[in-house]
């Protein structure tokens, strides 16, 4: 199998959906037959339980992927959904940044656990709201970023952040590193201001916006709540369908096809 394209889901602001994005999308793929790995960024865990983890009966999270040189077989997790996995992270993760500042290549350390991770097609890597070392960490590691956003000036003022420290991380550690694409999340086309910022957008980003936006419904905020992506949760509602409609959309970009053996 060739080597797996890495994504990172990243936004500094968080409420944005990025988390909500990072899961569905990992989720469609696989079941489009790909085999993805969905890894848990963020010390808030909402990534973990959003794929059904227990986090309370956890042994092993990313923080051990990170500070302690895990191997794959002992962090990663099958999930209850076809051809998904998950490395998975609690509120412990959070002490990790204090004790990757005396690390030799601290911002490598995820490149160095994906570079042992096998058999995937895909690896998504859901970022923590910040422009942390854990952000770097999975910038450094990742060929692409995915930026989710919402419709709003403030979320503006935060991409040119994100698009500078993407620069940064491109310059100093990551050559290959590139944004993949910006997604519109918890769109409303009857607001003026949601209609004005998307033009803002079309201006600057034109060629980086995927052409599906992500509406406010509320099939994709209670999903999170019973542990399922939206594509298990309520297969057939236009918030599945949407989410599926963006995954090809961000397959066609990669230009990833899965094996036939993937297919479980």
């Amino acid at each position: 199998m060739s080597k797996p394209y890495v994504v990172a889901f990243a936004n500094q602001k968080g409420g944005v959906g990025k988390t909500t994005s990072c899961v569905n999308i990992a989720s469609c793929a696989a079941e489009k037959g790909f085999r993805v790995l969905l890894i848990d960024s963020d010390p808030q865990g909402n990534s973990s339980s959003g794929v059904g983890v227990a986090k309370r009966q956890l042994e092993m999270t990313t923080y051990d992927a990170l500070i302690d040189d895990a191997k794959p077989e002992e962090v990663v997790m099958k999930t209850a959904f076809s051809n998904l996995y998950v490395v998975p992270s609690t509120i412990t993760l959070a002490g990790a940044e204090f004790e990757l500042v005396d690390m030799k290549r601290r911002e490598a350390k995820m490149k160095a656990f994906i570079e042992k991770c096998e058999g995937y097609d895909l690896i998504v890597i859901d970022c923590p709201p910040s422009l942390s070392m854990l952000t770097i960490n999975a910038l450094t590691a990742a060929d692409g970023v995915i930026i989710p956003m919402q419709c709003e000036y403030y979320a503006l003022e935060g991409l040119t952040q994100l698009m500078g420290t993407i620069k940064r991380v491109k310059e100093m550690y990551n050559p290959g590193l590139s944004v993949l694409g910006i997604i519109i999340t918890m769109f409303n086309g009857r607001l003026n201001l949601s209609t004005a910022v998307l033009g803002e957008l079309k201006k600057y980003y034109k060629d980086k916006l995927f052409n599906t936006a992500v509406p406010r419904l509320v099939r994709i905020s209670e999903a999170p709540g019973f542990g399922e992506p939206i594509n298990y949760h309520d297969k057939y509602s236009k918030a599945s369908e949407v989410y599926m409609k963006l995954t090809d959309e961000i397959i066609a970009r990669i230009g990833l096809k899965p094996e036939k053996s993937n297919k479980e």
